[in-house]
Order: C-alpha cells, then structure tokens, then sequence
C-alpha cells in the first residue's frame, strides 16, 4: 500500500518540535493571553494620558515599542511565532493602537495576500507550467480548486471579523479549520506524483508560508476566545450554533425549521413539495441529477428542493459552491443511486473521484444510494465527499471499498446512514458527527486489512474530528481471518471517538493500527467511550499515549453534536431526527 499511499507520512521530528515548543508555552498562556487583552484595553488610555508631555515623535515611538510588545506577546501563542512575527511587525510601524482582534485580522489579510500569490505560482510559474506528467496535472488541477475554497474561506473569516468577532468564534475556527484543509489536500495530491520529486518538493514549499499564516490567524482567534472567555468580558455569550436549552430537544435549531422537518419525515409514498422532479424514465422535468442541480438557483437562502426517483443514476455528480441549501430526497437509500467508477489506479486523485461531490453549504440528502462500483483492486474510489459546511445525510448510503465517504472540512452530520468499505473507508479533517449509522467493513483485497477511519487533523488548533455516536459496526460479509480496525492516525493530530456504539467481535484486539511503524505519534486523540458488544473489551488496545479509553462523561460529550458540530442561525434550517448529548 505505500507505493499506492495518497497521503505523506507522518514527520515525527517536526511534531517533536513543534510539541517541545507547544509545552514551553504552556506555562505563560494565561498571563500572556491576560496580558494581551489588558495591554489592548489600556494601550489608548495610557498613550493619551501621557500625551500632554511627549511631542509627537517621542509619543510614536512608544506607540510603535507598544504594538511590537503585543504583537510578539500575540505571535508567541501560534505554532509558527517567527512567521507570525516577521508578518505582522510591519503593522507595529504604523505606530496605531492594535486590539487584539485588529492583529487577527491582520494576520487573515497576510495569510490571503500570500495565498494569493501562491495560487498564481501554480498558474505562472515555469515550475508548474507545460507538465507532461499527467498525475502532476492533475494534482495542479485539484489545487486550483482547493486553493480557491481556501481563499473563500479565509475572505468569510474577515468580513464577519468586520462586524461581530465576538459572536462568531465557532464559525471563524470552522472556516479557518478548513482553510488549511484545503491547502494540505493541495500539498497531498502531489504525493502520488511518483516520476518528479522536484515538483512535489515545489508544492510543499510554494504553500509552506501561507498554511503557516493560515495556522497562526486559527491560533489567534483560538487565543482570543479563550482569553475572553476565562476574563469572562462577555458573559454568556450567544452561541452561533443556536441550540435551545433543552437538552433532550431531538432538533438543534440549525436543524429545526418546522417545513424542513416536515418535509424530511414525510414518506417517499407522500406528495411532497418539491422544486424539480428526476426520473430516468421520463416522468420528471429532468433525466438527470445534474441537469436538475444546472437548474437550482445560485446562492440561494431558500431551500430547493429535488426529487430523485427510483433508479440507477450512472453519473458523477457536483454540487457546486454556489449552490446553497439544495436538498435532493430518492425513493430510498437502495432504491434511488447515484452510481460511478473513477478510482486512482484509472488516473483520477482521490479529491477528484467522488461519485457524488457538495461544495455548497446547506445541503441536504435523504433517502438515496452513492455508489463507485470501481472496486478493491482500483484502491482509492470514493463514493461521496462533502466539504460543504452544515451538509446532512439522512438514511443514505454510501457504498465503495478504499475511502468511500470523504468528509472533508467544515461541519457535516451523517444519521441512520450505510457505510460500506475496507481501507480508510471514513476519512477526512470536517468535524463530523456520525450517529445511529450501520458501518460495515467488508472483504479487502487479498493481503489487506481494513480500517474504518483515517482521520487528518494538522493543526491542534483545528476544531475537527470523526464522532461516531450511538452506531453499529459490524461485518460485511465474512471477514474471518482479516484484520479490522477502528482506524489509523493519517496526520498527527488525528482526532476519532468512537462512543455508544456497538462494535462486533471481527474488531481485532489492538483497537488501533498504526500509520507508519510500530506506534503513533504522542499528539493524537483516539477515544473508546461506553461502547458495547464483543469488540468494545479494551483490555489489549494498543499502548499509545494519544489512546484515551477512561473517559469522562463530561469529555466524551464534547464530541457530541450539540457542542461539536455548531450551525448558524442565519442559515436555513434542515430538519433532521437529532440527538443532542449522550
């Protein structure tokens, strides 16, 4: 599988480094976070105080020794201090009193200005311009994809920083999680380029400053939070994700428009009103998914609404970024499928192979199949990724072998779904909850092992991770004589709970399998919480120090949706059945 791996291996020294450096600064994060927002607050009031005794140019330079303390004080939280100093000092110059929140903006409009350069290296630059090698081009092609999303991402963290910073911590994490998601996928696709290492080097380094300045602004407003929050300035703030009080509400308010919860509990036997009808037979506007998705409007704030009937719909299907709030409903998850076959043996990366593909934020899906039908032997298949931020599956299925659900970025949730797969079959950096869904490892290649997940968080700042809540696990056919496993850390802060599930018997003792080697790096956090059935006996799991098998309650509810997967108030609502906690 190396020679087939699409993702890069785990630098352990870095993560050392980066972990040794991590630790020294945990001892002065609370006076410097205090100190930050003090600083800010009393900056103006002492600068104006004394005034009246400086002329001006002694009154700048103390303006300027001012803002470089800060700033410094700032950039000392992130991962990349150096980076982030060297950044923003020109800032400092300009002798202006800084808020913290005017440095976090700062360091957005430095991470978009050079994400912008880096963007047009891969357009202009003699490197990336005339290959012959078509995995190269193809890798290129995915990057101007991700580089755009990144970039879209990073310009909606800073026009909600114009306006209500202080209401929108959950989103502005979301969106720069994601961010940087979509570089590192850009800087992944070049790892199957097998035939020229010189432009996979290129690639890691045309992007090496923008993911740095991306992770410094995520860690800024990680750092704000958290200083506001423990300095308690704001109180109980409102919460973006827009729960109600009750805990055991089936519906958090993301999810608790009346119409869309009646719509989504209707039977597919009941008339429904929709937007558009696909029919394969000719009984509806449109004969295929794609025609009708041509059809949606752009960016819309209302919900539209396509009725899929039953049928095997043998397309590769996009939803695009501008398609907002689209719901497709089929007649049925084995009824109504979406069905293609593009695979990474046959040339086509992994980012590019989905059968059905979301973008646009909002969507939701009910009651139908995605299907690759390429195989185990063409590895690498998927047969549905979202990166759509607040995207839904409900009752849905989807069915390949290596990476069959890509759960990308931003917020997703999956209910009552079907998961079939063997290598990495759920995989992605979202934050993602997965609840009452049946799983089902199935029969690999000869000389494989299957493992449910492959999670990639690269940041611990990052609010991402794979919660598999309340699910079934269990086999897929006869797996005896096939290692299974709840999964492997891709990246070094890989984050995956498995919690109140039932996991069968077929899951091999260890638990865990590692990336590379024999363990895993020490930054991980796999967590096993009150699961049951004959594979939840942890008594031979892995000894691995980012292994947590004695949770609390009070951590285990953190990867629950309620504080988990957050949605905002101003985004339609689409109604699902919904288990808050534990």
């Amino acid at each position: 599988m190396a020679s087939l791996n699409p993702w890069g291996k785990l630098d352990e020294l870095d993560n050392e480094r980066l972990m040794a450096r991590r630790k020294t600064r945990k001892r002065i994060i609370i006076i410097a976070i205090s100190s930050i927002v003090l600083v800010s607050i009393v900056i103006g009031a002492v600068v104006g105080g004394v005034s009246h005794n400086k002329n001006k140019s002694s009154q700048q330079n103390d303006n300027v020794s001012s803002m470089t303390s800060t700033i410094s004080a700032v950039c000392n939280l992130t991962l990349y201090p150096d980076s982030c100093i060297s950044s923003l000092s020109p800032y400092a110059a300009k002798g202006n009193a800084l808020k913290p929140q005017d440095i976090y903006k700062m360091s957005v409009l430095v991470a978009l200005n050079e994400l912008s350069g880096a963007s047009d290296n891969f357009l202009k630059s003699d490197t990336f311009k005339n290959i012959n090698d078509p995995a190269a081009a193809k890798a290129i092609q995915s990057c101007h994809e991700l580089l755009s999303l990144a970039f879209d991402h990073l310009n909606d963290t800073l026009s909600v920083a114009e306006t209500s910073l202080l209401d929108a911590f959950d989103d502005l994490k979301t969106w720069l999680s994601s961010a940087g998601t979509y570089q590192q996928t850009c800087i992944d696709s070049f790892e199957n380029v097998t035939s020229n290492s010189a432009i996979r080097k290129a690639a890691g380094q045309n992007l090496n400053n923008s993911t740095r300045y991306t992770s410094n602004s995520l860690a800024l407003i990680s750092s704000l939070e958290n200083s506001i929050t423990s300095l308690g300035a704001i109180g109980k703030r409102r919460r973006l994700m827009g729960y109600g009080d009750d805990d055991d509400d089936e519906y958090p308010s993301w999810l608790s428009s009346s119409n869309d919860r009646k719509l989504l509990q209707k039977s597919s036997e009941t008339k429904i009103k929709v937007n558009v009808v696909v029919a394969k037979d000719g009984s509806g506007k449109y004969k295929s998914i794609k025609a009708a998705l041509k059809a949606a409007p752009e960016k819309s704030k209302k919900r539209f609404v396509i009725y899929v009937k039953k049928g095997v719909y043998k397309e590769n299907v996009r939803v695009e970024k501008t398609k907002w709030n689209i719901m497709i409903i089929g007649d049925g998850k084995d009824a109504t499928i979406v069905s293609g076959n593009r695979n990474f043996i046959d040339g086509t990366p992994t980012f590019q192979s989905a059968t059905f593909a979301v973008f646009g934020k909002g969507f939701v899906a009910r009651d139908i199949g995605f299907v690759n039908t390429a195989g185990a032997a063409k590895h690498q298949a998927v047969a549905l990724m979202s990166t759509a931020d607040e995207s839904v599956f409900y009752r849905c299925r989807m069915d390949a072998f290596q990476d069959t659900l890509y759960a990308h970025s931003n917020r997703q949730f999956y209910k009552e779904c079907d998961i079939y797969g063997t290598v990495d079959f759920i995989f992605g950096n979202s934050a993602v909850v997965l609840q009452n869904c049946n799983i089902l490892p199935r029969i690999p290649m000869s000389g494989q092992q299957n493992t449910i997940t492959a999670q990639g968080k690269v940041d611990p700042n990052q609010n991402t991770g794979i919660s598999i809540q309340n699910c079934s696990v269990m086999p897929w056919g006869n797996l005896t004589g096939i290692n299974t496993f709840l999964g492997r850390p891709w990246k070094n802060y890989s984050t995956t709970v498995f919690m109140e599930s039932n996991l069968g018997g077929f899951i091999h003792p260890n638990g865990w399998m590692p990336w590379v080697g024999t363990t895993a790096p020490s930054t991980i956090f796999y967590a096993e919480y009150n699961n049951t059935g004959a594979g939840a006996n942890t008594k031979n799991r892995v000894n691995w120090e980012g292994l947590k098998l004695g949770l609390t309650s009070k951590i285990a509810s953190k990867f629950t949706v309620k504080p988990f997967i957050q949605g905002n108030k101003w985004l339609p609502a689409a109604g699902v059945p919904f288990m808050a906690g534990l």
